[in-house]
């Protein structure tokens, strides 16, 4: 019997709570919105009745949702999933570059008059980078100590 994988376990958790936190937006409405850091427009949309940010907000929950089985699928919590190993390197991989592009795109943008909001928002695109590396770190941390496991 092999042991759990406490950085996968983690990872998992971590994506749970961030997809309960996507939901309690949706919930709260407009002013959880800004609240989360979503940006103005996506509260004016949500005050507005519009369907849209509920829409994306509940995708981005069930991503992280996915992301967290899988990660309690590679720390061996669940049962298998498909795809595994090459799930498990695309979640980590993805996160990684939210984090870098990030922060990158937030200063590439500075004087872009179309893209204005990203840049008008520099606290909530530095702490969710912050947030998808240290999401990344954990999903990578168990990858490697579990690779040859998660190969069969």
């Amino acid at each position: 019997m092999h042991s759990k994988n406490t950085s996968l376990i983690i990872a998992g958790i971590l994506c749970v709570i961030s997809a309960l936190m996507h939901l309690a937006t949706i919930i709260g409405g407009p002013d959880f919105y800004r609240f989360m850091g979503a940006g103005e427009g996506m509260a004016q949309m949500a005050e507005d009745g519009l369907a849209y940010p509920a829409i994306v907000t509940s995708i981005i929950a069930l991503i992280l949702f996915t992301w967290s089985a899988y990660a309690f699928s590679g720390a061996g919590v669940i049962k298998r999933l498909p795809l595994l190993k090459i799930c498990l390197v695309l979640i980590s991989s993805i996160l990684m570059l939210r984090a870098v592009f990030g922060i990158v795109f937030m200063f590439i943008t500075i004087n872009h008059p179309y893209l204005n909001e990203l840049q008008a928002r520099p606290t909530f695109m530095i702490t969710t980078s912050l947030i998808c590396l240290i999401f990344s770190l954990f999903f990578i941390t168990g990858i490697y100590k579990k690779w040859q496991l998660l190969s069969k």
